[in-house]
């Protein structure tokens, strides 16, 4: 046995590496069923890199070489370099602002030849190590809101830039980090505003302005009724009581407005809306022309000229349900072989596995998912060092993200915000970006007996 191979199998749990193996076949097969024709030369479509399924396994390849490489990498490694692979990641963003290239209406791609890099999907990479990096410092005391500022910033500093590039979706992302901030101690109270920032947003759309300030306005006024007592006591209560009422009327009366008209695509309001019920017409001349041509190009206007709401979401609908319990097989799904899904191959490409394998075997993805959390929280849990515990942590909580929005996306439980499966949607960096992010923890864990800081 040659020194190289004695480097990567020890101490290696190489359950981790082969539910990742399974995961990412699945989704080779996933892509192919969408792409099969009859007509068309299996092998001269591989060979000549003309088909996504083709591309996909190029990339599996490159990611399995990156694997490798990661697992003969010494893990102190990644603890030296998180901070500057962070900075890397955080360059790598500011450089689509310049060199940048727009597919799908988002400017967040910088293209490489064979394929765009979206440093928006890379970068939570670098994120989980800085992170992991930050709180495992010997000087960090995270019982300090100085400690928790640092490491919210830390997380959510990238989303800024891909709210910019118009990749709000990818944004929403790096709330995931909160789940390994909480195993790390961060108090509940940031639970509950953020929960309660969200209900107000939700209302904000549901009621009437003008409705939800006089509820609002009588929520204060109740309150401050059943602590008048406390108040007469303690008059600091009443600024808190006062302040919270103005930050939640600023936020009703303008920040949501303000990013629905101003920083969110027209597009991407009109899904929120249509999830609630609600029809979406921008005021701006211009951004409703942009909306109507974003419908058009997708198909979402009917022959009529009337606007068909959700297509995306009704197409897959219809995929997932005419699947029934065991699916119509292989190669055998009309929708799915009929392209009337929008982006099957990526954000859509579990509406596939719906109608080809039905519920059961959509079932078990969704159990292979499962299983590959718990695999990555039982080997967090055993990690002596707080850098490899928390980096865990980050990699179970992306995984947990992406895995549980695209699915409820699918079958129309949550808004259309285009984040893809994982391991299972085309596309080079998702693929190795969860690579990475995978192997890198593999890596830690063979050395879990060393402390890293």
């Amino acid at each position: 046995m040659s020194q190289p191979t004695r480097i990567i199998s020890k101490g290696i749990n190489w359950l981790l590496p082969v539910m990742y193996l399974l995961l990412v076949f699945i989704g080779l097969t996933a892509i192919f069923s969408v792409e099969y024709r009859p007509d068309v030369n299996i092998l001269q479509a591989i060979t000549g890199l003309k088909t996504n399924y083709s591309r996909q396994l190029l990339f599996l390849v490159i990611c399995l070489v990156l694997g490798i490489l990661i697992l003969l990498t010494d893990s102190k490694f990644f603890t030296a370099t998180a901070n500057l692979s962070y900075a890397l990641g955080i360059l790598l963003l500011l450089a689509t602002f310049v060199v940048g290239k727009e597919v799908n209406g988002s400017h967040s791609w910088i293209p490489l030849g064979f394929m765009n890099l979206q440093p928006a999907e890379t970068c939570k990479i670098f994120v989980s190590l800085a992170l992991a990096k930050y709180l495992s410092r010997m000087e960090t005391d995270f019982r300090q809101w100085r400690s928790h500022a640092i490491a919210i910033g830390l997380s959510l500093t990238p989303a800024v830039f891909s709210i910019l590039q118009n990749e709000t979706g990818l944004a929403l992302v790096y709330f995931a980090f909160f789940i390994p901030l909480y195993r790390e101690g961060l108090p509940s109270a940031y639970l509950v505003v953020g929960v309660s920032a969200a209900i107000l947003v939700v209302a904000s759309i549901l009621i009437d302005p003008n409705t939800l300030f006089y509820i609002l306005t009588g929520l204060v006024v109740v309150t401050l009724w059943l602590l008048r007592r406390r108040i007469r006591r303690n008059k600091s209560l009443l600024l808190i009581i006062a302040g919270v009422y103005l930050l939640s009327v600023g936020i009703q009366k303008f920040a949501v407005p303000f990013l629905f008209e101003n920083i969110m695509q027209p597009y991407q309001v009109e899904r929120i809306m249509s999830m609630f019920g609600k029809d979406y017409v921008p005021k701006d001349p211009a951004k409703l022309e942009a909306l109507m041509k974003e419908k058009a190009k997708q198909g979402k206007i009917n022959k009529d000229g009337k606007k068909e709401e959700n297509y995306n979401v009704k197409q897959s609908k219809i995929a997932i349900g005419s699947g029934g319990l065991a699916g119509k097989g292989f190669l055998k799904g009309a929708v799915t072989q009929g392209e009337f899904v929008p982006e099957q191959h990526t954000d859509f490409i579990f509406t596939a596995l719906g109608e080809s394998f039905g519920f059961w075997g959509s079932s078990l993805v969704a159990l292979l998912y499962f299983s590959l959390l718990m695999i990555i929280i039982n080997m967090a849990e055993r990690q002596r060092s707080t850098f490899s515990r928390v980096y865990g942590y980050c990699v179970a909580a992306i995984l947990f993200f992406h895995v549980v929005v695209n699915i409820c996306m699918t079958i129309g439980l949550a808004p259309v915000i285009g984040i893809p499966l994982p391991l299972i949607s085309h596309g080079g960096s998702s693929l190795m970006t969860f690579t990475i992010l995978i192997f890198i923890f593999v890596r830690l864990d063979a050395d879990r007996q060393v402390v890293l800081r």
